[in-house]
């Protein structure tokens, strides 16, 4: 092989070393002049648009405006994406950002088959994944990463609080109506194990496709298992027109419908009157303190909607990696996710939270009962708190998850 270049100056060739010094001294110069760029990988016109979506782009920009709009001297910057709800568009969303676009993390991404596999490429390319929307529990488990944070709430937090709440109500027989995706499968299998130590019985499941428009098949199954409980292992549009088809279909006279992943938004489209009663687990809510009511009336100002706990995480996500790309005085992203690890996550919406090295952000999650439209006294009053799960017990352990980076003892 001759060891040179061509130049781009008149012919002339230089020895293959300095030319290659040449570059890569130059490009990188390049890089740090330009913002420092945020990419928020969501879904905006599908079944969890209103759950993520617009509002978590918003969030995002929140944070940045909030952190002053540089860190370590240079701009910040949001870009957006759609996956789609597919996890081939979001991959190649991920890729042209970190190869082409100089992003350095991406955040949000509410489905679970795409959140694994930004996951994975975020993994090889050593950048940071700040999964604010994703649920599925296997993110700190068989597919956690160096440089990934699982940040708001997953799969296991969520039966932990509303199964557990509602077995110890006395529910004997489970029926699961699952999302037939990452998100569904997860859901129910974590939610079985609690079913299980708490002396229930799961009678039947059936999985439906994702973003359908009809339940009647999957209800009428769920109706004619007997058991006390349907519970509703899928999330945003899917669960919002699950909830409304068993209202039409006089599935909840005699059972108990339990939603496994519910949001704020979900119940505001389904009204107080269709789900009232329902318990649920969250990480956030905005009438939970003054602190939560302070930045949530901001959001609302904005947008003229209620922010889910993913708007929340969202936010806090950002803030917490520009504290850590300050502190570490570097954008490398094994760097910044360790020092995110390091320091504690103090904000409106988590106190004293800690990223454990399996990727997991502990924190306490709540146990609401949705009001009755007669309970409800202002605009978004939607729920009552009934308990605050202690991030110890709501999320879980480590040694349990399966975590490659976590050292056996």
């Amino acid at each position: 092989m001759n060891a040179s270049v061509k130049s781009v100056h008149g012919g002339v060739r230089k020895p293959l070393g300095l030319a290659l010094a040449l570059m890569t001294f130059a490009v990188p110069a390049l890089a740090q002049d330009g913002p420092v760029r945020l990419g928020v990988l969501t879904d905006m016109s599908s079944l969890y648009a209103d759950n993520g979506g617009p509002g978590s782009v918003v969030v995002a920009q929140m944070a940045v405006d909030d952190f002053k709009g540089k860190v370590l001297g240079r701009p910040i910057e949001i870009v957006a994406g759609d996956h789609q709800n597919k996890a081939d568009i979001g991959a190649t969303i991920a890729r042209r950002w970190l190869e082409n676009e100089n992003v350095e993390a991406i955040l949000d991404v509410p489905n679970s088959a795409v959140a694994l596999a930004v996951q994975g490429i975020t993994r090889d390319k050593k950048k940071l994944f700040l999964a604010t929307g994703a649920a599925t529990s296997r993110l700190t488990g068989d597919e956690c990463s160096p440089t990934g944070i699982h940040w708001t709430y997953d799969t296991y937090a969520l039966s932990q609080g509303t199964t557990k709440a509602i077995s110890r109500l006395g529910a004997k027989s489970w029926f699961f109506l699952s999302a037939d995706y990452s998100l569904g499968v997860q859901l129910e299998a974590d939610s079985r194990k609690v079913i299980d130590a708490t002396g229930g019985k799961v009678v039947g499941a059936v999985k439906h496709p994702i973003n359908t428009p009809d339940f009647s098949s999957f209800l009428l199954q769920a109706q004619a298992s007997k058991a006390d409980v349907i519970a509703l292992a899928d999330a945003g549009g899917d669960f919002v027109n699950a909830v409304k088809q068993a209202g039409e279909f006089g599935v909840t006279r005699g059972q108990k419908l339990a939603g496994l992943l519910v949001f704020i938004n979900d119940i505001h489209s389904l009204g107080l009157q269709s789900a009232q009663g329902l318990m649920l687990s969250s990480a956030f809510y905005w009438d939970l303190n003054d602190e939560t009511r302070a930045w949530s009336r901001r959001y609302i100002e904005k947008t003229g909607k209620v922010p889910s706990m993913i708007h929340a995480g969202t936010y806090g996500a950002v803030m917490h990696y520009l504290k850590a790309v300050e502190a570490a005085g570097t954008l490398d992203g094994p760097v910044v996710a360790a020092k995110m690890r390091e320091l504690p996550v103090n904000d409106f919406m988590t106190r004293n939270g800690k990223i454990r090295p399996d990727g997991r952000l502990v924190r306490d999650m709540y146990l609401f009962r949705v009001k009755a439209p007669e309970e409800s006294k202002y605009q978004f009053d939607y729920y009552q708190l009934l308990a605050t799960i202690r991030g110890e017990e709501a999320f879980r352990s480590m040694e349990d998850g399966g975590c490659p980076l976590v050292k056996k003892s």
